[in-house]
Formats: structure tokens, C-alpha cells, sequence
């Protein structure tokens, strides 16, 4: 697989399609985001404001039980971003209790250790890193600011700007990328416009476009460094910008997905490999930036640079506490004596949840088995012959390596995390691979795409992978088709 100029005549049609295909996935997602609501709730709210209505004036207690965000994993740096804005601290404990903004996804720290206080010492936080917040918060600050709302008064109008400057925008440019890449390296029209139908269509990543959460940045920036280390290693691209780029893209992936720090690494080893000097000059200071915003923001929230996450599963660390709520003293859905849901138990089998986290109810080659294709693909990219270079078999064992590095260390957690990413549309924490993934499905698709038979095949295994995509219709955080129907079958999960 090397790299050609695109110039043949149906290059000009291919791109009209990519359009298509990208204008379609905007559309779709834009559409998810307009209408997202807790619709389980809407009945209930209006059958309770009726009954309410039936008293007199005075006693009446209208409830708000509709919100836009969907989870205690997204309303968590929701927290962040509104603490940062409207009280100018990290501390969420005057967010959270305000109707429809609890989290479960929180820690608590900075208590002077007087038990005579109780459960209200110390502060809460989100547990989830804060940079990501910390720049949401910038755009929050700009809308507050022209139009006076805050995301309390007004949820529905600033929460879908948000997410649409967030995801939907960024989506597009995902895909812009991916076309350019599918053009440079691409062999066939069939197989360059699948893999872009994919990547617009058929990963679960798209299901996250309704929520704030680090998926879709890790997932854009492994785009933008796939992009820059195939220019550097495929056309000897040796302009400092694309190894800066490289830098901060490779290790933005890495803070918004820290097993990510694999492909990292090893996407740092590929450019020394090509270019030292021009590494140590950009594509370091690159790291650096990105590496000070998030060991800053950190420090600034938690008064130290390692994330709340390290305290996970320390005894009476962060994760063990208790707050108050109103009149309500709550202990903290993490403590170990707390009662979780059944997927926060944990599966108690490795090889159990290895099965389901690969080909299960959970399965990234079940639900999804387009990718059965780049491992494909993968594979014939570092199977040496006359068509593969060195640069080839490069990038396609870095990718290879990457996903067993990271599927090897979901699989060995501890029990509390064996959880297939919680209440989720798929195993979420994958996701970001998409990118790696799509690149290297190309060289299947192009031998496929001379035969009706291998790309009826094809054709089928996206439209598997759509109907997974499309079950939770807006809310991924609801369980795959595959589970709902595996307990159906069983009665187990």
C-alpha cells in the first residue's frame, strides 16, 4: 500500500458522494441532538402537573422532570462546565443541588477531617478529568455572556448549541479528513466510498453525538494524528506543522483516552523513525502544551496532577464518601458498600467478559462487524509482499499492536471496572479507534470491490453495523440490541 496522486476521471464523482455521505451523517446526528429528552419522563411529568393543577394555587408544586442530559457520565462535566462558569470554582457541590443536575460520577475531597461536620465536609468534583470541561466552559462562557442564560434557566437552547459546536461540527471534519485520506490511499471507487459510508453511518461513535463526553474528541484527534503520520511516513512530508500537528493531536488522543497513550507512543517512535531533528522541534513542544493544559487544569481542580481516577480504588480515598443533598445525606454510589446497579458489579469471568467485549452482547465484532474487515486488512498491510512497503507494515503493526494493548487492558481490570463501559449503546471505551480501524480496512474493500459477491458481503456487514447504530435511536447510554435480546434468549446477562 503506497501513496498515489489522485487524478482519474470518477475522482470528481467520488468526492460528490463523499459530500453526500457527509451531509447525511450531519443531518442525522443534528436531527438526534434537536430532539434528545428523558421521553421516559414526559408522561409522568405532564400526569403529575395535572394532579397538581387540580389544588389550589398556593399548594401547587410543578415538577421538572425533563432534561437534556441524559446520564450522570455526561452531567458530570456538565457540572464542571456551569460550576467553572457561573460560580468560578471546580467544586460542584452548589451545582448538584439544583432539580435534575445529580451525577453519580463524582469525588469528594478537601475536607478538614472534623467529623463533627459530617457528610458535608469538604468539596465535591467531577471525577472525570477536567480539561475537557475547561474548555467547554470557554464557549459556555461566551453564550452566557451575549445572552444572559445559563444552562439552568435555559438547558434545551444552550445545551444543543453546545453539543453542536462539540460534536456535530467536529463530525463533519472528521469525516472531511477521512475522505482525504481514503482518496491518497484508496485503490478502488467502491471501496473508497464504503470505507466513507462507514465512518459516516457505521460505528458506534456516532450514537455519542447527543452527550458531552471525551469519545468524540479522542476519536477526532486519532483522526488528525493518523492523518499527519501518514503524510510524514507515506509522502515524506517534512514541514515542521505536520510533526507540531502530529504532537498535539497524538497527545490530546491520549488525555481525552489514557490507554490511548499506547498508540502514542508508538506514533512518536514512528516519527523519530522518520525524522528526529523535525520531531524534537515541533512534534515535542506539541506534547508539551497539550501535556501542560492537562496536568494544569488537574492541579487546579483537585490540588494535584493525578487524576481523580488514581483514587478509584484507594479505601477511604476520593471515591469514598458521603454528601448532602437538600434534607438528604447520600452515600456515594462508589462506596463499597453502596448497592450498584448489575453491570457496575462487575463480571466476575476475564475470559466471559474478553467473549463479550469482542464477540458477546457487548462485541465490538458483533454489533459491529464491519471491523472483521480492518483486522482483515490490518493483517494483509504487515504480510510481507511486493505491495507493501516498509511504511505500510509500519503503521499497520503500531495499529495492530495499539488495539490488542488496549483490548488486553480493559479486559484485566479490576472486578468494579469489568463493566463494558456501564449502561451504554457499546463498549464504549474502544471507540476512539474508529479512525485506526477505517484506515486500515482499505486494502479489503479494494480487493473486494471487484466481485458482487464479496461486496454484497460487505454491504451486509455495515448494514449489521447501521442497525446497532441506529437501536438507541438518540440515547447511547441505554443497553445494545445484542444484550437486550441475549437476556431475552437466556434471562441472563
Amino acid at each position: 500500500m503506497s501513496h498515489c496522486t489522485v487524478s482519474d476521471s470518477s475522482a470528481h464523482l467520488r468526492r460528490g458522494v463523499y459530500l453526500l455521505l457527509i451531509a447525511l451523517a450531519v443531518g442525522n446526528l443534528t436531527g438526534r441532538l434537536l430532539a434528545v429528552n428523558s421521553i421516559d419522563t414526559i408522561r409522568l411529568e405532564k400526569q403529575l402537573n395535572d394532579e397538581e393543577k387540580k389544588k389550589p394555587v398556593a399548594e401547587q408544586k410543578i415538577r421538572n422532570l425533563q432534561r437534556p442530559f441524559l446520564s450522570g457520565n455526561d452531567r458530570s462535566r456538565w457540572c464542571t462546565v456551569r460550576a467553572l462558569v457561573e460560580y468560578g470554582t471546580y467544586a460542584i457541590d452548589d451545582v448538584i443541588q439544583q432539580p435534575n443536575w445529580d451525577t453519580i460520577d463524582m469525588v469528594k475531597h478537601d475536607g478538614q477531617g472534623n467529623p463533627a461536620t459530617g457528610p458535608d465536609e469538604g468539596h465535591c468534583y467531577s471525577s472525570k478529568p477536567p480539561l475537557l470541561a475547561t474548555l467547554m466552559a470557554g464557549e459556555y462562557w461566551l453564550l452566557h455572556k451575549l445572552t444572559g442564560h445559563t444552562l439552568l434557566t435555559h438547558p434545551y437552547e444552550l445545551g444543543r448549541v453546545l453539543l453542536f459546536t462539540w460534536n456535530v461540527l467536529p463530525f463533519a471534519l472528521y469525516l472531511v479528513i477521512l475522505a482525504r485520506i481514503v482518496e491518497r490511499y484508496g485503490r478502488s471507487d467502491w471501496g473508497r466510498i464504503f470505507v466513507v459510508a462507514v465512518g459516516a453511518l457505521g460505528t458506534l461513535l456516532t450514537t455519542y453525538a447527543t452527550v458531552f463526553t471525551n469519545h468524540w474528541p479522542g476519536a477526532l484527534a486519532a483522526m488528525i494524528a493518523l492523518d499527519a503520520t501518514l503524510r510524514i511516513l507515506y509522502e515524506d512530508e517534512r514541514r515542521l506543522r505536520w510533526f507540531f500537528v502530529a504532537g498535539v493531536s497524538a497527545a490530546f488522543m491520549a488525555t481525552c483516552e489514557l490507554p490511548a497513550l499506547s498508540f502514542f507512543g508508538l506514533v512518536g517512535l514512528l516519527l523519530l523513525w522518520k525524522s528526529p531533528r523535525a520531531t524534537l522541534l515541533a512534534g515535542v513542544p506539541g506534547v508539551l502544551i497539550v501535556a501542560a493544559a492537562a496536568l494544569g487544569t488537574n492541579y487546579a481542580a483537585h490540588g494535584t496532577i493525578r487524576p481523580a481516577y488514581s483514587e478509584r480504588h484507594t479505601v477511604g480515598g476520593w471515591y469514598d464518601y458521603q454528601y448532602r443533598r437538600g434534607e438528604r445525606v447520600i452515600d456515594s454510589y462508589w462506596k463499597p458498600t453502596t448497592a450498584k446497579s448489575k453491570i457496575d458489579q462487575g463480571e466476575a469471568s476475564i475470559p466471559n467478559y474478553a467473549f463479550h467485549v469482542l464477540v458477546g452482547h457487548h462485541g465490538i465484532f458483533s454489533l459491529t462487524p464491519v471491523w472483521i474487515l480492518s483486522l482483515i486488512g490490518l493483517g494483509l498491510m504487515v504480510t510481507p509482499r511486493d505491495s507493501t512497503t516498509a511504511d505500510t507494515r509500519a503503521i499497520a503493526a503500531a495499529i495492530l499492536l495499539c488495539t490488542v494493548v488496549c483490548l488486553v487492558f480493559y479486559v484485566t481490570r479490576p472486578l468494579e471496572d469489568r463493566n463494558y463501559g456501564g449502561t451504554a449503546t457499546g463498549f464504549r471505551w474502544a471507540m476512539w479507534m474508529a479512525p485506526l480501524w477505517l484506515f486500515g480496512m482499505l486494502p479489503t474493500v479494494d480487493a473486494m470491490s471487484h466481485c458482487r459477491y464479496r461486496r454484497g458481503l460487505a454491504s451486509l456487514l455495515l448494514t449489521i453495523s447501521v442497525i446497532s447504530v441506529s437501536y438507541p435511536i438518540w440515547n447511547p447510554w441505554t443497553l445494545p440490541w445484542l444484550q437486550v435480546f441475549w437476556e431475552y434468549l437466556f434471562g441472563v446477562s
